[in-house]
């Protein structure tokens, strides 16, 4: 096995141009990029890209091309936050919308190259069991990993703050009701919370990406100074399970979480630095 490839999102770098965005990243050495196609952060003009998926998605091919790069993921998300137009809304409308944004989205990253999609795994409603609400996320999942692995995509989620599958527990629920379903892992999620990095490492073999940053218990996002995981044992354990896809290094730049409290672009190269010792 040959040395696990490193990847930035673009969205790190939000107050810079998108071109910008890709210079940076591809003049740190990186060799792949996460392209946001998430409507509250995104360099591109989501709505657009989704009503003419296969222009942009050329477009975005070329300019990413151009830089020596690889598309590593499209982290697509078709609402403004994690309610809007879930995939497991309890409306059959919303769904469908919702369905047909993942479809848009689909055609967008086969037309620029990639052979990812993270998704987020929708939420729980209160007005139903939690059971109930992730019935519904495993349902329509389901097709979406199939339909994806037609057109050469890997589809995956990620288990977050604020989701269906915030914790162990739930996440291990999920992919027992979704065969072929994949994972997007961040461990940050779960070491906010207090769980331990033993319970985060165990899905490393369910896991297609990975997202990489500082954190700690209380912050999702820290600097390298203050960050309690030992990402040298990540890439050591990433190799033992047969790890196929990016360390992604995400420090995103946004008003949650305390997410905009750190110098993403230093940050990143310490990361980078740590990683290249190790994978």
């Amino acid at each position: 096995m040959g040395r696990i490839p490193l990847a930035c999102s673009d969205f790190s770098f939000p107050l810079l141009t998108h071109e910008i965005a890709l210079d940076l990243i591809a003049g740190m050495g990186l060799e792949g990029v996460d392209i946001s196609m998430i409507l509250s952060n995104s360099h591109l003009p989501v709505e657009k890209v989704l009503a003419n998926p296969s222009a942009w998605g050329r477009d975005i091919r070329t300019r990413v091309e151009q830089r020596g790069l690889k598309i590593a993921d499209v982290n697509f998300t078709p609402g403004r936050d994690f309610k809007d137009r879930a995939l497991n809304h309890p409306e059959a409308k919303v769904r469908q919308e919702s369905s047909d944004r993942f479809r848009q989205a689909l055609e967008f990253s086969s037309e620029c190259g990639a052979k990812h999609m993270t998704l987020l795994p929708g939420v729980h409603w209160e007005s139903e069991q939690k059971e109930s609400s992730l019935k519904r996320s495993a349902d329509e999942l389901a097709w979406r990993v199939e339909v994806a692995s037609k057109a050469g995509v890997t589809v995956s989620v990620e288990p977050h703050l604020g989701s269906i599958i915030p914790a162990p527990p739930d996440t291990d629920a999920l992919l027992r009701e979704t065969p072929g379903l994949t994972l997007t892992l961040d461990y940050t999620h779960f070491v906010y919370q207090g769980i331990p990095e033993s319970e985060c490492e165990k899905f490393l073999p369910h896991a297609s990406h990975f997202h990489a940053r500082g954190g700690r218990l209380g912050r999702l996002q820290a600097p390298q100074k203050e960050n309690t995981i030992n990402y040298a044992r990540v890439l050591q354990k990433m190799k033992e399970a047969g790890y196929q896809g990016y360390f992604a290094i995400e420090y995103v730049w946004i008003d949650w979480e305390h997410c905009n409290e750190v110098d993403n672009v230093s940050e990143t190269v310490l990361l980078r630095d740590l990683a290249n010792q190790f994978r």
